[in-house]
């Protein structure tokens, strides 16, 4: 170069742009994941617990975090033992510590499933509509991944399932229940048949467990009979500590000691697993607000009905409602009145999720404004829709 050359400018930002950049062909045209984060007045879309930890609680955990940081050059335990110990003691059925597995949500808890039990060559199956993370999950191991529609009001029965299960010739097969978003349950008689009839490993979701009119109906009585069998949850709902982002497995020793394998090391945080600890300690104050929110849901679902809206039954802390001809319409008129619910599951349904009786108030005078020009579905409409087929997709790519 000349002495009088002047040197090109660099941009501060690269401008490569996505297309431009060599993924993985099953990625190329996907987006992030996730629910719209808008700045709204009442935020009913995610299915969060809408009350806060108490102020005792808080300065529990202000403490407790304060004196871990004293350690915090140091790795956290990896082994999450004294979390594990606390979580088995709050799950009861005879648990013990060994059979408990902590991670950074229940998406990092399905994720490890499949790192262990899915991979190439290897199917997940579930039932649809379900939860719009599945196909992630499975996409994100190499996993194939597989749906079967549920019946016609949402739920499953052990014939369904198992012909499924043999149709697909699965390695995991998944349910969901209470089922999101439909909130529907499944009861634990049919998970036994199902485990009984299958040498797959069977992931029973219990994320909205607590939430169930009956929670100790749960699949986790079953665990001494299969050692196939885990049940997933979460502290993210009725703890509320979504932003705490702990999830766990409950399952026999040996298939803790398979995501213990796959599972990062140190991969939950000393700060995560003290936060989850005080959360646990004060579980009767917590708990205490999931029946008023199984309450309110009752009540809402109630009054949709009451105001002639399809409201599928719920064992969950949301509800689907409709349906709508033009559902999105409808989200946005929602938006319009400050409310933010989600566009999600069958199609014609939008779904909500309990909130404060504030929030509740604030859906209600929304829902009267909007009702009288939403135009609904016939039930001919209903039915076609009802009517879908099953639908594969590879690691290779997703239909």
């Amino acid at each position: 170069m000349s002495s009088d050359a002047v040197p090109t400018a660099i941009a501060r930002v690269n401008p490569i742009t996505l297309a431009e950049l060599p993924l993985r062909p099953e990625l190329v045209g996907e987006e992030p994941y996730g629910a719209p984060q808008l700045d709204v007045p009442v935020c009913l879309n995610v299915n969060e617990n809408p009350y806060p930890p108490s102020e005792a609680v808080r300065r529990d955990m202000a403490h407790e975090v304060a004196r871990q940081a004293a350690g915090l050059n140091r790795y956290p335990d990896r082994e999450a033992t004294g979390l594990r110990t606390d979580l088995a003691e709050y799950i009861g059925f005879g648990v013990g510590a060994d059979q408990v597995w902590p991670a950074n949500g229940s998406n990092e808890v399905m994720t490890q499933i499949l790192q262990a039990f899915g991979g190439p060559g290897r199917t997940l199956l579930t039932f649809t509509p379900t939860y719009s993370m599945y196909p992630e999950y499975a996409r994100n191991t190499h996993t194939d991944y597989v749906t079967v529609p549920r019946d016609e009001y949402f739920g499953l029965d052990a014939e369904r399932v198992l012909t499924a299960i043999r149709d697909a010739r699965a390695d995991v097969v998944l349910i969901t229940t209470p089922n999101n978003p439909t909130g529907t349950a499944t009861p634990v008689a049919v998970i036994d048949e199902v485990c009984a009839g299958t040498d797959a490993i069977v992931v029973v979701d219990e994320a909205y467990q607590e939430f169930n009119d009956t929670p100790e109906d749960s699949a986790i009585a079953l665990l001494p009979k299969y050692g196939r069998l885990i049940v997933v949850r979460t502290l993210s709902k009725a703890f509320a500590l979504a932003g705490g982002r702990v999830g766990y497995a409950v399952a026999a020793p040996a298939v803790i000691d398979a995501l213990r394998i796959v599972r990062l090391p140190y991969h939950l945080s000393a700060t995560t697993q003290t936060v989850a600890r005080v959360a646990l300690r004060h579980a009767p104050e917590m708990l205490a607000r999931v029946d008023e929110l199984r309450e309110t849901r009752a009540g809402m679902e109630e009054w949709l009905r009451m105001r002639g809206f399809a409201v599928v039954p719920s064992q969950s802390n949301f509800l689907l409602f409709g349906r709508f001809v033009d559902r999105h319409a409808v989200w946005a008129e929602f938006l319009e009145h400050g409310v933010l619910i989600r566009e999600v599951g069958p199609e014609g349904y939008l779904r909500v999720c309990a909130g404060t009786p504030a929030e509740v108030d604030a859906f209600q005078r929304a829902v009267l404004e909007i009702a009288p020009h939403a135009e609904m579905m016939k039930v001919a409409d209903s039915e076609a829709i009802s009517s879908k087929k099953h639908v594969r997709t590879s690691s290779q790519g997703r239909s």
